[in-house]
């Protein structure tokens, strides 16, 4: 059996895993309109909170169910409360997660700073305003637009108003809008342009809702969210942006993971040999425009490679189904048909007793050794996308050892309607989303060194 050896990650997501909060930036140069180049360190949504090992691999399993369902909801049209994840038993309650990393970011002049949940799979920039009607609670003051003197409404004539899914024309004929997510998360209020701040690089003029009635538990971590999808409405369109590239930090290092945008967004010639970079196209899926999506052609697990017919993974005709790459989503879900073919592949590969996982919201686990797992060998795991390129992943990037059911776990779950490669996969490996030549590269680089 083509196998790995465990070095035993027990979903040390310690508090101390994430331990120091806030964002760090640094930036080369920027321009009056546009960003060149800039570095900003992300931190996990968990960071401050001091939850045990077992609370903190339940809550994360939990928010990655609750955003697989919303985003499954985006693209299928389904209602979000008859979606759960195929072959687990945690019911998905309505409101959804939005993201599992925060980022500081300041908002008007004079500049008000606040966390935001930054998310790939999103475009709307936006955060809590006054005069509230409904707002969640945060930790940070919320914005008053009337205190800012770069402050300005949107007219409903602009072609950023156009640019939303839904909008309406106040009295006044500022530009209102809706912007939900996929379940009865939302926010609502008016879209303007003001000055935001990331470390030290002020950004006039980019376009944000100044939400006044904002629902979805989700939303709670931070103040707002910041979109990085593709529509024209995201950060990363806005500031004209080539490329941007993020490093996942492993979740038992106390490091920070840099988000990098513009010319910083290279993979490290330093951090990762040039033959280990691997390239895949982007590709368009016009009834979802905001998603990065790949084309997955087969899955190796250990001795069995699963070749799987081509629309397994494709997107369909009526936009359905494909797969994303989504930093959002802990876990990584397949279309059902391959999932089952993996499921079985690694369970007859697997020399421990099955186990039962629902106790941490996750469908594949055996029982641990009393000895415990640090020699465990598990089946070697590879996504093959097209263009030849290779997510070879190393053992620690999909098992997980829950320390309070002494269960070692899969982070590979089923889906119906869309596949998402989500963030546990991606760490320690540095992604450049290219969106100027439509191609996602990849490579392993140690995050915290990067």
């Amino acid at each position: 059996m083509e196998a790995r050896v465990l070095v035993l990650v027990t979903m040390a997501i310690a508090a101390a895993c994430w331990a120091t909060g806030g964002v760090a930036a640094t930036t080369t140069t920027t321009t009056t309109s546009r960003l060149k180049g800039l570095r900003v360190h992300l931190t996990h949504v968990d960071a401050h909170g001091n939850y045990s090992r077992h609370q903190l691999l339940r809550r994360a399993a939990r928010r990655s169910h609750h955003r697989m369902s919303r985003l499954v909801a985006r693209a299928t049209g389904v209602p979000v409360s008859s979606i759960k994840a195929a072959g687990g038993d945690l019911q998905v309650p309505v409101h959804a997660g939005n993201g599992e990393f925060l980022m500081d970011v300041s908002v008007g002049t004079p500049a008000l700073a606040y966390s935001a949940i930054v998310d790939t799979g999103s475009d709307l920039v936006w955060t809590q305003c006054k005069p509230c009607v409904d707002c969640f609670k945060q930790s940070t003051p919320v914005f008053d637009p009337s205190s800012s003197s770069t402050y300005a409404t949107v007219l409903c004539s602009s072609a950023s108003c156009s640019d939303l899914p839904t909008s309406t024309c106040t009295s006044a004929s500022k530009c209102g809008y809706t912007y939900t997510y996929g379940d009865s998360s939302s926010t609502q209020g008016v879209l303007a342009t003001e000055t935001f701040t990331l470390s030290k690089s002020k950004l006039p003029g980019v376009v944000f809702g100044c939400g006044d009635t904002n629902e979805g538990d989700g939303f709670s971590q931070g103040a707002g969210l910041v979109g990085l999808g593709r529509g024209p409405l995201s950060l990363v369109s806005q500031l004209g942006l080539d490329k941007f590239s993020y490093c996942l930090t492993s979740l038992d290092d106390t490091n920070k993971s840099p988000l990098l945008l513009g010319s910083l967004a290279d993979i490290s010639e330093t951090a990762a040999a040039s033959s280990s970079v691997q390239t895949t196209p982007l590709i368009k899926n016009p009834s979802q425009p905001s998603f990065y999506y790949v084309s997955l052609k087969a899955i190796t697990v250990g001795t069995t490679r699963i070749n799987l017919p081509s629309s397994a993974f494709a997107v369909q005709d009526d936009g359905t189904g494909g797969v994303i790459v989504d930093s959002g989503t802990s876990i990584t879900y397949l279309e059902v048909a391959g999932y089952r073919a993996l499921k079985k592949a690694f369970a007859a590969q697997m020399a421990l007793p099955v186990a039962d996982g629902s106790g941490v919201g996750l469908d594949l686990c055996f029982k641990a050794p009393a000895k415990g797992v640090d020699q465990v060998e598990v089946p070697r795991l590879v996504f093959h996308f097209d263009g030849g390129a290779d997510l070879d992943l190393p053992a620690e990037n999909y098992m997980v050892l829950d320390g309070g059911s002494g269960a070692l776990c899969l982070t590979v779950m089923g889906s119906r309607g869309l596949s998402i490669i989500g963030n546990f996969q991606q760490q320690n490996f540095q992604f450049v989303y290219d969106v100027g030549h439509d191609t996602l590269s990849f490579a392993p680089v140690q995050c915290s060194k990067l």
